[in-house]
């Protein structure tokens, strides 16, 4: 049983800033005042090793590892680009795709080059983001969320990172490279899950319990 009732604050289970400040532009864009930090000492803490097969589980095993290293509530999050026609690639190794060390150019070439004479239904792709708050190895929390597009021929777009240049969203009949970034936060995949889990801290601070 968790019930917070000190003023909200959260780490999150990384060392990337760029995470952090987006993290942190969605919980403004929410109207939510929370305290949002990278978790303490994050390199220095032993690794937890992504091998399983789904973003929950590779989400939920992050969140209890790196929580048991902070005094605080941890959030670790698993997100990856799903293309059916691929059999579900990139997926879980969307950040791997293209091997150890490649770039996000090496990786979009990669699935471009995967999707080469597709056309229609068989360029259908969705983001998935899944999000785990924990405490003390203690799971509080699982929120996730999709969005839905196709994959573009080419890159279209200057902002974003990873697939977001060849990721069409149809919604706003742009890339997400193309959104500017208050627009990609209200409709992506992190973006509405993050909602959900605001959502569940803002009623265990009036004192409700998960």
């Amino acid at each position: 049983m968790f019930t917070q009732s000190k003023p909200l604050r959260l780490f999150i289970a990384s060392s990337n800033q760029g995470k952090l400040r987006e993290y942190r532009a969605l919980a403004v864009a929410a109207g939510i005042s929370i305290e949002i930090a990278l978790l303490p000492g994050f390199d220095s803490i032993p690794p937890f090793e992504e091998g399983f097969s789904t973003f929950a589980e590779n989400a939920a095993g992050k969140a209890l590892h790196y929580s048991r290293f902070s005094p605080e509530l941890v959030l670790a999050d698993d997100s990856g680009l799903v293309v059916p026609a691929l059999g579900g690639a990139p997926g879980v190794h969307s950040a791997r795709y293209a091997g150890p060390g490649a770039s996000d150019a090496d990786r979009i070439h990669k699935l471009l080059e995967e999707m080469r004479g597709k056309t229609g239904e068989s360029r259908r792709a969705y983001f998935v983001c899944v999000i785990v708050l924990a405490n003390a190895g203690e799971a509080l929390g699982v929120f996730s969320a999709s969005a839905e597009g196709e994959i573009l021929d080419a890159p279209r777009g200057e902002h974003g990172f990873g697939y977001d240049p060849v990721f069409f969203f149809p919604a706003m009949q742009k890339s997400y490279a193309e959104l500017a970034r208050e627009e990609k936060n209200l409709h992506s995949h992190r973006g509405k899950a993050f909602q959900k889990a605001l959502a569940f801290l803002q009623g265990a601070s009036q004192g409700r319990t998960a």
